[in-house]
């Protein structure tokens, strides 16, 4: 395969490409078995993720086209498509779930963070405001 930068995902997909937008968070290609469905694979820590060495891309964790007739199973490597074995349908669902459970987990622990965030921001200006008043205390007393 080979990798494509792009600001829009284009309407038409060409084969063995593709196509990473970092404005989207989205990387998108054709499936790689050939059946011609669009693949995307959004980019967030409850994704997937993406590896630019400077030439070639991959791709984490594996994609499962699991809603697909094809069920293709594989992993992009350096531009290169892995292929795994194919999951039985207790093991699809299997996945699912666990995809779904690092999911909530991860949006569960992103939602706290708001709050985590506030409180450093207010430790920080806390600290600000001391180190302000010492160096006026201490400039004003010489």
């Amino acid at each position: 395969m080979k990798h494509k930068f792009v600001d829009k995902i284009p309407d038409i997909l060409e084969e063995k490409v593709l196509y990473v937008s970092m404005e989207y968070e989205t990387v998108i290609h054709k499936c790689a078995c050939g059946c011609g469905n669009e693949i995307v694979t959004p980019l967030s820590p409850a994704e997937w993720s993406i590896t630019f060495n400077g030439e070639t891309i991959s791709l984490e964790p594996s994609i499962g086209s699991w809603s697909l007739d094809c069920k293709s199973h594989y992993w992009i490597t350096n531009n290169r498509v892995k292929w795994s074995y194919k999951y039985s349908v207790e093991a699809i669902e299997k996945v699912k779930k666990s995809d779904l459970e690092a999911k909530k987990d991860h949006f569960e622990k992103t939602n706290s963070k708001p709050k985590e965030l506030e409180n450093k921001r207010k430790e920080r200006e806390s600290l600000w405001k001391h180190i302000k008043s010492w160096g006026n205390n201490f400039f004003s007393s010489k």
